[in-house]
């Protein structure tokens, strides 16, 4: 079963989250969304303004159900490190439509 994973991050964390990918020894197919704006319980609003600095960026990841795991695990590790440098990981089951 193909899962989906949204990794939405702080844009200053970005070569981090790439590294987290390869260190979970997965290939996967992902989009990346650059520079968006938002607001997080924990990180704050990111408006890319003076008032509300920082952008995020997202990732959307399309990967097997093992894969996802181990993502999801190394994502959980990393949280413990960046602290308010956010970056937040959610799993969804994914359907391929062709």
């Amino acid at each position: 079963m193909l899962k989906m994973i949204l990794i939405a991050y702080n844009e200053s964390v970005d070569q981090e989250i790439h590294d987290l990918l390869s260190s979970c020894m997965v290939k996967p197919n992902y989009t990346k969304v650059a520079g968006t704006f938002g607001r997080g319980s924990s990180s704050g609003t990111h408006e890319g303004t003076d008032v509300w600095p920082g952008r995020n960026n997202l990732l959307y990841v399309a990967c097997t159900a093992m894969e996802a795991q181990r993502i999801i695990s190394a994502v959980r590790e990393l949280r413990k490190t960046l602290g308010k440098d956010g970056v937040k990981a959610f799993l969804q089951p994914l359907e391929e439509i062709t």
